[in-house]
């Protein structure tokens, strides 16, 4: 969430004027992430996120995004919740750009996760799973195992020129995914961004989840391995199977997994890594002038993706924390 789109007064008066929700008190950029454009929005009512989508979000994946955030918190999943105008309409547009204003969610996020957190995020996680059981929109998973390859290719230069014999690495590494990817296992919506700057706390306690922009449908058990690859390794890059447990534990608390779910993980947490990398390979260089923050370095994903490498079974299917 960062700020390439600015917004005037006089946009801001324009667009609220279709709400109920008073007249503006302030509006803020939030400097944090790279997809979109977001400000913590106040009004006479209270406090909202207005979201400005850039890059990769397509307008036709926004009413699939919105309708989940709106059928999840009709089932009680904590989250940020859309906002509908007086004629029910939630996809807006500010200069030319699709937008949305949802409420806002109180929390913090925390930067150094312990093993507490992450079974808290992992039971977090399984509750979001249950509560979109049902929903009737669909959406590809558009970053997912099928699309890594040819996403790939065109970054093969880019993969060179960050660490020289990347590329072939690489290109073996989706051999292997290739080769073993699982298939028959449950699905379902899935957050796929399920990192710690994406959840909340009070306390030690979960308190709901946002940025619902990369959702789609998939493997329940690769949403865990996103998670896995995101809250369990540490800044020295060592993965912490202590956390990884807890967060295995914390999901199992709300929906047990198969035996073939569990048997996957490993895999999916080296596919999920790849994803990451490719994706951030593909966002490294220079951002937008204006832009508040610049792209995170895909070395770190690179790192981890050596990790699963040299470890088949990251030792997640000893006693759960």
């Amino acid at each position: 969430m960062a700020v390439y789109t600015d917004i005037t007064d006089e946009e801001l008066a324009t667009l609220l004027a279709d709400f109920d929700i008073g007249a503006p008190l302030s509006l803020k950029g939030v400097a944090e992430g790279v997809e979109n454009s977001n400000f913590l929005l106040e009004t006479e009512t209270g406090r909202f996120i207005l979201t400005i989508y850039e890059k990769r979000v397509r307008a036709d994946d926004l009413p699939f995004f919105l309708d989940l955030l709106t059928w999840l918190a009709a089932r009680g999943f904590p989250g940020a919740a859309p906002v509908a105008d007086r004629q029910g309409r939630t996809l807006k547009v500010v200069r030319g750009k699709p937008a949305a204003i949802v409420t806002f969610l109180p929390g913090l996020s925390v930067r150094r996760p312990n093993a507490a957190h992450c079974r808290e995020a992992g039971a977090g996680l399984a509750w979001l799973h249950l509560a979109a059981e049902g929903f009737a929109l669909t959406r590809e998973n558009t970053l997912g195992h099928a699309a890594w390859r040819p996403f790939f290719t065109p970054l093969e230069a880019a993969a060179e020129a960050l660490k020289p014999g990347l590329a072939a690495t690489i290109r073996a590494d989706l051999d292997a995914l290739d080769a073993a990817w699982p298939s028959g296992l449950p699905e379902g919506v899935i957050h796929a961004d399920f990192f710690p700057d994406n959840v909340f706390f009070r306390g030690e306690a979960f308190a709901g989840a946002i940025d619902f922009y990369f959702a789609c449908n998939d493997l329940l058990a690769y949403d865990i391995a996103v998670a896995l690859n995101a809250w369990c390794f540490e800044a020295d890059g060592s993965f912490n199977v202590t956390s990884a447990r807890a967060l295995v534990a914390g999901y199992e608390s709300r929906r047990p997994l198969s035996a073939a779910e569990r048997a996957a993980l490993p895999i999916l947490a080296r596919g999920a890594a790849m994803r990451f990398f490719l994706t951030r390979l593909a966002d490294w260089g220079p951002v937008p002038e204006g832009a508040l923050v610049r792209p995170k370095s895909p070395l770190e994903y690179e790192r981890k993706l050596a990790v699963h490498r040299e470890s088949a079974d990251l030792l997640l299917f000893g006693p759960a924390a």
